[in-house]
């Protein structure tokens, strides 16, 4: 790591949201169109159409190609991983984040001085996704959805084996984006005997996976045949709206799978599986990036910047852009 001065203009929140870097002039997942934008994954929370240039992995170009039919193919710029690239007169080298399949850490290197800004992140094991990578860095600009003592992720093979217990048909709420295909994953490995239907709005992202080489998803297309047959052990897979539109869906037992307690509530079932670090893995990730500073992002930063009190700077971008509008 450098010694070299840490810029605390480096990034800044702007009104086009994401994170605007004035020494390479270029937005990190900016939510309004832009002339330059590095897109760390493919959410929507992250990923938007409308730019000049989008530099992205290959799979977040192919999920965001689907999603976003006007946005001309000449626009994106196909990034590999660890292989460095220049933004004006920034070095910028993408690396894996784990979040979900294409999903990119974004290492920007300025006068000597490394900024990492992880985008969102998990530690836990997912064959539907690279594994996340650590490397040091001056700063390390991480997200903190779940940044808070009292949080801590299951393990998701025990959590996805709660399935097993029942062979009623389920109705499973999930993000049609990562979430999605993990699941489908497990239940494939861990419920054999269980059968995955999908809606129609997450078939395309599945084939998208397997044109990116995760081959081992087994499923089918929702058949309204096959869920009132009177054999069960089927399990429907339905992005939010759908899931929340079928509230009174009848002969199937509700289940959403989230790390988030409150979309849990009047289920018939609690799915804890998360794809966002917990307390204990950002502390576990600090040690590895080594870091001088820590900017948090996406959520709420004010528990580490208690227990890296003395010992760390911890700065809140968030924050710092309402303190100032």
């Amino acid at each position: 790591m450098s010694d070299g001065e840490i810029l605390p203009d480096f990034l800044a929140c702007r009104p086009e949201g994401g994170y605007y870097c004035r020494y390479g002039d270029f937005f990190i997942d900016p939510k309004l169109p832009v002339q330059t934008a590095l897109v760390s994954h493919a959410h929507g929370d992250h990923a938007t159409p409308g730019h000049g240039q989008i530099y992205a992995t290959a799979a977040t170009v192919a999920f965001m190609a689907h999603r976003f039919k006007r946005q001309h193919a000449n626009t994106f710029r196909t990034i590999s991983f660890d292989k460095p690239f220049w933004v004006g007169g920034v070095e910028v080298t993408f690396l894996p984040a784990g979040h979900i399949l294409g999903s990119a850490q974004i290492l920007m290197v300025y006068r000597g001085v490394r900024y990492l800004y992880t985008g969102d992140y998990k530690m836990q094991d997912d064959s539907t996704c690279e594994a996340l990578q650590a490397v040091e860095a001056d700063v390390l600009v991480t997200e903190s959805t779940f940044a808070n003592p009292e949080v801590r992720h299951p393990d998701p093979v025990q959590q996805i084996q709660q399935l097993n217990a029942t062979s009623h048909n389920i109705l499973l709420g999930t993000y049609a984006l990562g979430k999605a295909q993990r699941l489908t994953w497990l239940i494939n490995r861990y419920c054999p005997q269980k059968e995955v239907l999908l809606h129609h709005n997450i078939l395309p992202l599945h084939r998208i996976y397997e044109q990116h080489g995760i081959p081992d998803l087994h499923y089918l297309p929702y058949d309204r045949k096959a869920m009132k047959a009177p054999n069960k052990d089927k399990i429907y897979m339905v992005p939010p709206m759908t899931f929340n539109s079928y509230y009174r869906a009848t002969n199937v037992l509700r289940v959403f799978a989230s790390g988030w307690q409150r979309l849990h509530r009047q289920n018939d079932m609690e799915l804890y599986i998360s794809d966002h670090v917990d307390w204990s893995e950002i502390l576990q990730f600090v040690d590895k990036v080594k870091p001088r500073e820590i900017w948090t992002v996406h959520g709420d930063g004010r528990h580490l910047k208690a227990h890296y009190q003395g010992r760390i700077d911890v700065r809140n971008l968030h924050e710092e852009r309402i303190a100032q509008s």
